[in-house]
């Protein structure tokens, strides 16, 4: 495994670089954002571990910069703020895990283990296909430049299509991540939804993104329509 660790505090980054050489690890140290976004840039890495607070360039803005750049190494945060909105920042801004200091060594080592199994494959922070774009942190969906007034369950119906743009998804699929395990209703309740957000995303722009595939179920284009 290869790890980048950026960390500021060198005597802490030189401890955690020994302990996880010693469990076979390669690991490149830099000690602010700006080295760190650097090496990140220049070398491949099977993940990386950013502390927050740094020199030169924050650990949330070297990743921002990263996944903006359509890198999809996966990043760990490491650090000393605790409070829940710095972590809520931290994963919106396309961080995988948040381990806070002072932390165990073997839970950081099974942590970065976990990660690399999960690979880097593409987590956008914000969903697009063409220009309809959703971003789940700030629960705001556009078509251009125009924002879309959607109620909460269609947003989740929207994401649900958008994570899966370009594929067939059953009316099954969507009730099984948008609706609660004991939902009793009735099945149907799905086509209620995507017909409100084919009058809501498609109508009023020309377009037929949301498609019906007959005796499937539907797709949302991947190119937006």
């Amino acid at each position: 495994m290869r790890v980048l660790l950026v960390d500021d505090e060198a005597r802490l980054a030189e401890g955690v670089r020994r302990g996880l050489e010693a469990e076979g690890c390669a690991v490149d140290v830099a000690h602010n954002g700006v080295d760190g976004l650097w090496r990140a840039r220049e070398f491949s890495y099977d993940v990386i571990v950013l502390d927050v607070m740094m020199p030169g360039m924050s650990g949330y803005l070297v990743c921002q910069t990263l996944r903006e750049e359509g890198d999809w190494t996966p990043v760990l945060f490491l650090t000393a703020k605790d409070g829940e909105w710095d972590e809520v920042e931290g994963l919106d801004t396309g961080g995988d895990d948040w381990l806070t200091k002072p932390f165990s060594p073997p839970v950081l080592l099974a942590r970065l283990r976990a990660l690399v199994r999960r690979g880097g494959r593409e987590r956008p922070t914000v969903l697009e296909a063409g220009d309809l774009r959703f971003d789940p942190a700030a629960r705001t969906a556009h078509r251009g430049e125009a924002r879309l007034d959607l109620t909460a369950r269609e947003m989740s119906v929207l994401e649900f299509l958008l994570r899966r743009r370009g594929e067939v998804v059953t009316k099954f699929d969507v009730l099984d991540n948008v609706w609660a395990d004991d939902f009793e209703g009735d099945p149907n309740i799905v086509e209620v939804y995507i017909g409100r957000l084919r009058r809501k995303v498609d109508r009023p722009y020309g377009r037929n993104a949301i498609e019906t595939v007959r005796g499937a179920g539907y797709r949302l284009a991947a190119d937006g329509g």
